[in-house]
């Protein structure tokens, strides 16, 4: 998740967000998962429809690692729900993440001048910040640990 050669997405943030914001920027997984997927991008740059399908691959690949740790029993009536029922469900979850995305968790990212986003081309763009991405890189790792750990 280290990052070298970022293109200019250097912006001057009017200050260095606290430690409280940061945990609280943090703290919302949906929210990391976006700001994963913005900070991995050599440009900082994403549309909405990107982040909405990254935070439902980061959410499906953390379900699927949780269930390869479950019970045989459960993990058999699992397998006989039915295949439309989960593609309704799969529709469903991007839906719901697309509209918490736009309605929550992009407009608190922007309030505190990490991101921009471009409600006219649906793009997103991440401005460098040091003091986030320090934490922000410490929290993928562990929860890329706990996904293998499973």
């Amino acid at each position: 998740m280290c990052k070298t050669g970022r293109e200019s997405t250097q912006h001057a943030v009017e200050a260095t967000p606290s430690l409280d914001l940061i945990f609280e920027l943090l703290s919302n997984q949906r929210r990391r998962y976006a700001l994963y997927t913005l900070y991995e991008q050599s440009d900082g740059v994403a549309t909405v429809e990107e982040l909405t399908d990254s935070i439902v691959s980061f959410e499906r690949r953390y379900a699927e690692s949780a269930s390869s740790a479950e019970s045989p029993s459960t993990a058999i009536h699992r397998q006989h729900s039915s295949h439309a029922d989960s593609q309704v469900a799969g529709e469903d979850q991007h839906q719901i993440v697309e509209t918490e995305l736009q309605h929550v968790h992009l407009p608190k990212l922007e309030e505190v001048g990490v991101i921009e986003h471009d409600r006219r081309s649906q793009t997103v763009r991440y401005w460098s910040q040091p003091s986030l991405e320090e934490w922000l890189e410490h929290a993928h790792h562990k929860e890329r640990r706990a996904r293998t750990d499973h």
